[in-house]
């Protein structure tokens, strides 16, 4: 993987990747014949991560603003946290060992794009272990320390969310566009 194609790197997917998303448009999606239960799944998923994520920085948030007590804000914490962690670990993995290698496949010119998305779930496993160390800093820390860990976790969520987003969006603008291609019976 070139420094450029790094996920903290890149502002969006290389043009030749892209070619696929110019075919098949985002806004035509839903309105495309081969659109499927799958498609959606997956994008409803990736909208969970989405929520979750905005979840955990409104309670953030709130607890920064002495608008929720500690106890709510940590129990919150402890479930949409670990929710976000363990179903995204899942997630990566069924993409990684079933979907992206059928799909690279699928489409030879595009399919060095799936072992981007593969090195950017490398990526965010390394971030993801950061989101989990900042937020059990939280939840250890005792009303003398909280302050400092609930901003350490404040820094660490806005640069998770960043990159989060980056390939949430890189994913679907490959994945969706290749579903929609070429609609393989194994994915419908």
């Amino acid at each position: 993987m070139t420094p450029e194609l790094a996920l903290a790197a890149r502002a969006g997917l290389p043009d030749p990747l892209r070619v696929l998303i110019k075919e098949f448009p985002r806004d035509a999606w839903q309105d495309h014949p081969q659109y499927s239960q799958l498609i959606a799944f997956w994008l409803d998923r990736h909208l969970m991560f989405r929520r979750l994520l905005t979840h955990l920085n409104d309670d953030l948030e709130a607890i920064l603003d002495a608008r929720s007590d500690t106890d709510t804000y940590k129990r919150g914490l402890a479930r949409y946290g670990g929710m976000l962690i363990n179903q995204l670990h899942g997630h990566h993995q069924i993409e990684d060992t079933q979907y992206f290698p059928v799909m690279a496949q699928l489409d030879t010119p595009v399919a060095r794009g799936f072992d981007l998305l593969d090195s950017d779930h490398h990526a965010m496993d390394g971030l993801l272990a950061g989101l989990t160390d900042a937020a059990n800093g939280v939840l250890k820390a005792d009303a003398a320390g909280l302050r400092d860990a609930l901003g350490g976790l404040h820094g660490v969520l806005d640069g998770f969310g960043t990159m989060l987003n980056r390939h949430l969006v890189d994913e679907e603008e490959l994945v969706v566009p290749v579903l929609l291609k070429y609609a393989p019976a194994q994915f419908r």
